[in-house]
């Protein structure tokens, strides 16, 4: 495990902005409006052969009794507890702010280095004018400009040089399972119900996680990366360039996912965007599983209403019938470890694999129930098949003229291979190809 380096201070002086420049990536949202950085965010940096953990967070605000201001500070605290070292960002461009005493106020009671970070000392009156910062009770100041990297260099000297060494450990092979959908739909209570941890802030404010969260989850024995996204808005409705980022962020996590989780508000229904996400995962060939969230909610229920919502759902979706579908309510913690049940089980299906000799065993069947029709003349007929990768998987089928094979004979093919293997919520893929 690597050592860990938290930056934190008020709203505004560039946390997100020195985060970026120590990982080397636009990772965190980088915006001037106030309260952009709501969760804790994880980079890892590397410097003088020493690689760690960087935690950006939210602005501290000691006395604002805010919903989100109060869920803000918490994270401060949760990131000085996993702390090595802290840096403590202010601005040299404004000066000394009553936050910052406060947030200093905080800092000298921790039993861990901290170094006082004065940024946007973009010149040489800035730096000069960032002694006033020794009022703070610091012994060092380190002026530097996160947007430049000046002064970071020796910033990172020192930090370097307070760290402890590294545990060493293998590259994590969990599998990263993504809680998507639309905002407001519980995606941070599920995480924080499944870990038992406040890691999400969760209010009832629509919005709240605007950048991607990873955490780590063992369930039954199994290690699984757990990951809390943004929630997608209507592409008509990302009008402001934070809300852009985070979209795309969303966007990326799904790609990088093994398992995606698309959570429905219950009361709200399928909408359009639900389907849009669905199916941007599935071109991605992830697993796929849909949370029917806030069921306890639904008052009009009787032994049909689960069915009734399924069939809803699928004759909407009707490609992505195979995908399961499971109630829940993520607040009460209701049936919550059922969804890691079902992670774990689709994880499975989408590393099932099928021996050649089976399979082509299996396409004699199929096409002794529905044979292959004529086209232009001629008997359209498949040689054999394989199966050439699993996790997700992948078949390949060689015949004669491939790019007469109707759609809905690739489609009876599919319905054929999940009747009788199974592959529940995995996408199949199928390539046809000239003998």
């Amino acid at each position: 495990m690597l050592p860990v380096v938290s930056i934190v201070g008020r709203p505004n002086v560039g946390k997100s902005t020195i985060f970026n420049r120590l990982i080397g990536k636009r990772k965190a949202i980088v915006h001037d409006e106030y309260g952009v950085t709501r969760d804790r965010h994880y980079g890892q940096s590397y410097w003088n052969g020493i690689d760690f953990n960087v935690i950006d967070t939210g602005g501290y605000l000691p006395d604002d009794m805010n919903v989100m201001v109060v869920g803000i500070r918490e994270q401060v605290h949760i990131a000085l507890e996993e702390s090595d070292v802290i840096l403590f960002v202010v601005d040299a461009e404004h000066g000394i702010n009553t936050l910052d005493r406060s947030v200093s106020q905080l800092l000298r009671q921790q039993e861990k280095p901290v170094l006082l970070v004065a940024n946007k000392a973009d010149n040489e009156m800035r730096r000069l004018n960032a002694s006033e910062f020794y009022e703070l009770g610091f012994d060092e100041i380190f002026p530097i400009s996160g947007i430049s990297g000046i002064g970071t260099g020796d910033l990172l000297d020192k930090v370097t040089d307070l760290l402890p060494e590294a545990i060493k450990e293998e590259e994590d092979p969990s599998p990263k399972v993504a809680f998507i959908g639309r905002p407001n739909v519980g995606k941070s209570s599920l995480v924080n119900a499944l870990l038992d941890d406040e890691r999400c802030i969760v209010t009832d404010i629509a919005g709240t996680t605007r950048d991607t969260i990873n955490s780590k989850l063992n369930f039954n024995g199994k290690d699984y990366v757990l990951v809390d996204t943004a929630g997608l808005r209507k592409r008509t409705k990302v009008k402001e360039n934070i809300e852009f980022y985070s979209t795309v962020r969303t966007a990326r996590a799904i790609q990088e996912c093994d398992v995606a989780v698309l959570i429905l508000d219950a009361m709200r229904g399928f909408e359009d965007q639900d389907k849009r996400v669905l199916r941007e995962a599935e071109k991605y060939n992830k697993a796929l599983i849909i949370l029917l969230n806030k069921w306890d909610l639904v008052t009009e229920k009787d032994t049909h209403t689960v069915k009734d919502f399924e069939n809803y759902i699928y004759e909407s979706t009707p490609q992505l019938d195979y995908v399961p579908i499971l109630t829940i309510s993520a607040l009460n913690k209701k049936r919550v470890h059922k969804v890691m049940d079902v992670v774990e089980e689709v994880i499975q299906e989408r590393k099932k694999e099928i021996g050649t000799s089976e399979f082509n065993n299996f396409i004699e069947d199929m096409l002794s129930m529905r044979p292959l029709p004529m086209k232009r003349g001629r008997q359209l007929k498949i040689q054999y098949g394989t199966q050439v990768k699993s996790n997700p998987p992948v078949f390949k089928f060689f015949m004669n003229s491939p790019q007469d094979l109707p759609p809905n004979y690739r489609r009876f093919i599919e319905n054929q291979l999940r009747e009788r293997y199974g592959f529940k919520g995995v996408p199949i893929t199928m390539v046809f190809r000239q003998k």
